[in-house]
């Protein structure tokens, strides 16, 4: 099953976090993405023409977020958009991370 088509379970910590190794192996399913800060973090930058598009993403983007419970550290500004993922229960990384960021790429 692609990760697109999983959903995030809820995390309420308890649970290891993916090590820096697991993490990296998991990049190739979601194209763009970077493993950061010894496997911490998951992020990206996305570019667009304007502050509108920018705009326009990171709704689309609190809509996902809120239908998987699993919501992002986002910045935005005029033609940029940036994401970092972390299960913050946990401190680290987890499948759920993944499984926003397939979807993230897939908006």
């Amino acid at each position: 099953m692609s990760l697109t088509e999983k959903t995030c379970v809820s995390c309420e910590g308890g649970l290891p976090a993916l090590t820096e190794a697991e993490a990296k192996a998991m990049l190739p399913q979601v194209p763009g993405w970077q493993v950061t800060d010894g496997g911490a973090w998951l992020k990206r930058s996305y570019t667009f023409k304007n502050w509108k598009q920018s705009f326009e993403f990171v709704g689309k983007l609190s809509v996902l977020a809120e239908s998987e419970k699993h919501h992002p550290d986002v910045e935005f500004g005029w033609g940029y958009c940036r994401i970092s993922l972390q299960t913050h229960a946990i401190g680290g990384l987890h499948e759920n991370d993944f499984i926003m960021a397939a979807k993230i790429n897939a908006l």
